[in-house]
């Protein structure tokens, strides 16, 4: 019998599979086992989704939503974006401007398709989020890696960008509140990036802005506000953190328009139009008081202060104060070259396979995220599981 080749793509052989979902597959697989497991490795909120927006998406149901929606989302929801982006974030947008997506990565998958050529680059301040770099290869882009500190709370200096633009250069990539440091661009910040810029009009900025409502210093700022950055940035958003509708996949973009058009373009061969139900739901989300999912916030902050306390006392992890999202994001880098119960440490990825082995809590490896000394840990859980996860953490590594 004739042996069958391997008929998959480079493309795919090539692909990382997401290290935050091959942690959280792991957790399952020995959950399933019968261990003990504390996840912390997946960034998804442990709330239920608030019932004033469970109650739109059944009224939705009994109104018989059940077509295929328009590819770049219902007018109505566009309408909710265009509001949202200027009472939150005073950017003006018009319909042609907004696409709605299955989830905000699809909308950056999007982007890197309808933007990208083949070598141009990609400018990444490290720590990014895991997917990032996958993403822009996939679109034959090039990743660079620009690496920041804990000095600088991981964000990236109008210098360090000086120095990684190149005339390869097509975009720029960031988050903020950044996943995985939790750090926040403030405004002053945005526009000593937006100075440098000014010297390279042919260059895209993508600001990712899934995690805005989970600040704890306030003043949320976006590259789109300055006037002179508003059309050549994209500006990323979606329900997923902030609403606790991670499993509702709805993301969107406000873009210039020829990229906006071009991400409906391209969307229309792939998926079409998102799930209509959850449409329907993330309308009210968004015309919604951003004061209704306060408490989530509060929550959030008091895990925060919680888990840096905790880590405080564990010799070894090294962390600054995230100022957003819910995780920190500690220099383990003390450990590698050591033994620990018998298990020799050498990076980051090692790290969190001990942790997952020795004290059954999972966490993420900052290799993932373009950092190689530290690693990622949610604090998107109960406080209870927390203090148990630290705990067990501590005695792993005494």
């Amino acid at each position: 019998m004739e042996t069958i080749t391997n008929q998959l793509s480079d493309r795919i052989n090539n692909l990382a599979t997401s290290a935050t979902l091959a942690m959280a597959a792991k957790a399952r697989e020995l959950k399933a086992e019968g261990k003990d497991i504390i996840g912390l490795s997946l960034g998804e909120p442990d709330f239920n989704t608030p019932d004033f927006i469970k109650d739109a998406a059944i009224q939705a149901i009994n109104d018989n939503y059940n077509s295929y929606s328009p590819v770049d989302g219902y007018v109505e929801l566009k309408d909710a974006v265009i509001t949202k982006f200027k009472r939150d974030n005073n950017l003006t947008y018009d319909r042609s401007q907004i696409v709605v997506s299955t989830g905000a990565k699809q909308s950056l998958y999007n982007i890197a398709q309808v933007c990208l050529n083949p070598g141009d680059e990609v400018i990444l301040p490290c720590p990014y989020w895991v997917s990032y770099a996958d993403i822009v290869q996939l679109a034959e882009g090039v990743p660079v890696e620009v690496q920041t500190s804990m000095d600088t709370d991981f964000k990236m200096t109008p210098e360090q960008l000086e120095a990684a633009i190149t005339p390869k250069t097509k975009m720029l990539w960031y988050s903020s509140p950044c996943n995985p440091s939790g750090s926040i661009y403030s405004e002053a910040e945005l526009r000593a990036l937006a100075d440098v810029l000014q010297k390279y009009p042919q260059i895209v900025v993508v600001s990712d802005e899934i995690y805005e409502h989970i600040n704890y210093v306030g003043g949320h700022a976006s590259m789109a506000q300055f006037d002179d950055m508003f059309d050549r940035t994209v500006t990323v958003n979606g329900v997923a953190k902030a609403f606790a509708m991670t499993g509702w996949r709805i993301g969107y973009i406000g873009a210039p328009t020829y990229i906006a058009r071009a991400c409906n373009k391209i969307q229309g061969q792939v998926t079409s139009g998102a799930n209509c139900i959850a449409q329907r739901a993330v309308i009210t989300a968004l015309e919604a008081p951003v004061s209704k999912i306060q408490y989530m916030v509060d929550e959030f902050k008091e895990r925060r202060k919680l888990i840096l306390g905790l880590l405080s006392e564990i010799p070894g992890f090294e962390c600054n104060e995230p100022e957003g999202a819910f995780y920190v994001f500690p220099n383990v880098s003390e450990y590698f070259g050591k033994t620990l119960n018998g298990s020799k440490i050498e990076n980051a990825s090692e790290f969190a396979l001990y942790l997952l082995e020795a004290a059954n809590v999972a966490t993420v490896t900052g290799e993932a995220f373009g950092n190689p000394n530290c690693i990622r840990i949610s604090y998107a859980a109960s406080q209870e599981q927390i203090i148990e996860a630290m705990a067990r953490i501590k005695k792993a590594v005494s």
